[in-house]
């Protein structure tokens, strides 16, 4: 769980250190700091920056926590033995989609904040993952896992399920497609798409998956994209020094694109504070070095 002594709120004064666009894309432009102590992920601030939500194992189980957004008054929001991943915040802040999983379904699910009216969305064979919602709250994103099942079928489609009906419209076809997120206007949806043996890049396409373009253009392998709130700027992961994984911003504006922090390990899952000021990830470290994921934070220049 968070270190009580190290909450968001304390560590803005330690964290500015200077604005994008003044260095190359190797010199990080901030510096990360840990703020848990526990095996963690995906720590997201809600959208009326009102609470936080993380993930944290739980006698062998992924479970989502809840918090305030000051850090403090965490409550276990699932139970049972699932594991409960790739949490993500209705635009109202009032509902969480997440996958639950068997280790053999993996269904989206969407309950209140506080745990309650837990319901299936997606069917159990369709095996989704990487659910995000519409800016409008009527539709969720996701993708299917087929790609981590080879030589099954080797590919993941990107799909929106509209919630009052439980329709299905696939976006994205054709390889191996995940990650999908609309931006805030709803006029564009980045996601990471594999095209190499060692190769993964970040596209962006009209909101209907129509003229597909590659964004990131780097043999790595990049993705997780994270829209900040005004649209923007994309925040995304890649191992582009050859060893390890780092958070990444690209102003679409020019293409321009520096490297958030220079951290070391698995750096993934960016997540944007609602004020477009701060950003979340979680960074792992190998087995050599200590092992375990924790929620690294990151403030920035306005």
């Amino acid at each position: 769980m968070m270190d009580p002594m190290v909450r968001p709120s304390n560590l803005l004064p330690v964290l500015l250190l200077c604005g994008m666009g003044l260095h190359a894309q190797t010199t990080p432009i901030a510096e990360a700091r840990q703020i848990t102590r526990s095996f963690n992920f995906d720590m997201t601030p809600s959208p009326d920056d009102r609470h936080l939500l993380m993930v944290t194992i739980v006698a062998g189980h992924a479970q989502i926590f809840v918090g305030a957004a000051d850090g403090s008054r965490w409550e276990q929001v699932t139970t049972g033995a699932y594991d409960h991943e790739d949490p993500a915040w209705s635009p109202d802040a009032a509902h969480i989609a997440y996958v639950r999983t068997d280790g053999t379904t993996r269904v989206v699910h969407v309950m209140d904040r506080s745990g309650g009216n837990d319901r299936a969305v997606t069917p159990p064979q369709v095996r989704a993952i990487h659910p995000s919602w519409t800016p409008d709250g009527t539709a969720i994103l996701f993708s299917t896992d087929d790609d981590l099942r080879p030589p099954a079928k080797n590919e993941s489609e990107i799909y929106k399920l509209q919630l009052s009906t439980g329709g299905l419209d696939t976006l994205v076809t054709g390889g191996v497609n995940t990650f999908p997120v609309l931006s805030p206007d709803g006029r564009q949806l980045a996601y990471r798409k594999i095209i190499g043996e060692m190769n993964s890049e970040v596209f962006l396409a009209d909101p209907d998956g129509s003229r597909p373009r590659n964004i990131t253009d780097h043999p790595a392998y990049e993705g997780w994209p994270s829209w900040s709130p005004d649209g923007k700027l994309l925040a995304f992961a890649g191992n582009r020094n050859g060893k390890d994984y780092q958070i990444f911003l690209l102003r679409l504006a020019d293409g321009h694109m520096d490297l958030l922090a220079d951290t070391h390990g698995r750096a993934t899952s960016p997540k944007w504070a609602p004020d477009g000021r701060s950003i979340y990830f979680t960074n792992c470290l190998p087995p050599e070095n200590g092992g375990g994921c924790e929620i690294m934070f990151v403030m920035l220049n306005p």
